[in-house]
């Protein structure tokens, strides 16, 4: 019968079993430290700091090696953990900025007075600054024109074989495109305009819309607009009067 002192010891035993314990139990900590780490950074709007990281952690926890392993287990993703202006961020990977450009439409809401003159380059056409004035019955404001233009909708046809030469104004293809038409020609009649509120139903019995001129074709009292040739400086009411 062997001796009791050839059993094992239950104290050893019992000691290699809390050594693992400890050992995985150490593990699980870092690994719920860095976790911690990697939400603070990734939920925070602004960089963080290594002191507010801490705040976020156990006592005595290291800091500085939880934010280098980190780094280190982003090294190689779509973003890094990066410092700037001494704290810590998650940013895009460089290599990867061209991949991720976004072309975005700015959309621009018209005033008032910039759909009116459209409306009245639409149908008048070929048309200059001083009868656009004339039917709308107030001034334009400086960069009412200018916007149509840079939009796309309006270009400068011409000029009036009258005293000044004034330029004369017309829509493009892209005002076309843009409000799905296939011509000028199919531009909204007046019942469609009374039907939509547009137009007030009380207006004279012979009240006719102008049918704009079709083509890119001069008028016979337009002439072309020379080369280099840049609109002179006007002088303009305020903006406000243009919205009276």
């Amino acid at each position: 019968m062997p001796l009791a002192t050839d059993a094992p010891v239950a104290g050893d035993v019992d000691g290699d079993v809390a050594s693992g314990n400890v050992t995985h139990l150490r593990q699980a900590d870092r690994t719920e430290h860095l976790r911690i780490v990697e939400a603070v950074i990734f939920a925070s709007s602004e960089p963080v700091a290594a002191a507010d990281l801490a705040r976020n952690l156990p006592e005595g926890c290291n800091v500085d090696g939880l934010i280098g392993e980190l780094q280190g287990l982003y090294a190689g993703r779509g973003v890094n953990l990066v410092r700037v202006a001494g704290k810590w961020t998650f940013r895009t990977a460089p290599d990867l900025a061209s991949a991720l450009q976004v072309d975005a439409v700015e959309r621009r809401k018209l005033s008032r007075a910039a759909m009116e003159t459209l409306g009245i380059i639409a149908y008048h056409q070929p048309v200059t600054r001083g009868e656009i004035e004339e039917i709308r019955g107030v001034s334009l404001s400086k960069g009412t024109l200018d916007t149509l233009m840079e939009l796309g909708w309006v270009k400068m046809r011409g000029r009036r074989r009258t005293p000044g030469r004034p330029v004369t104004y017309g829509t493009t293809e892209g005002f076309l495109v843009h409000f799905g038409l296939d011509s000028l020609a199919d531009l909204p009649g007046v019942s469609e305009l009374k039907g939509a509120g547009l137009l007030d139903a009380g207006l004279p019995p012979d009240f006719d819309i102008p049918l704009p001129a079709e083509g890119d074709a001069l008028a016979p009292d337009e002439d072309p607009i020379e080369d280099g040739f840049e609109p002179a400086l006007e002088m303009h009411l305020p903006a406000a009067a243009d919205e009276a």
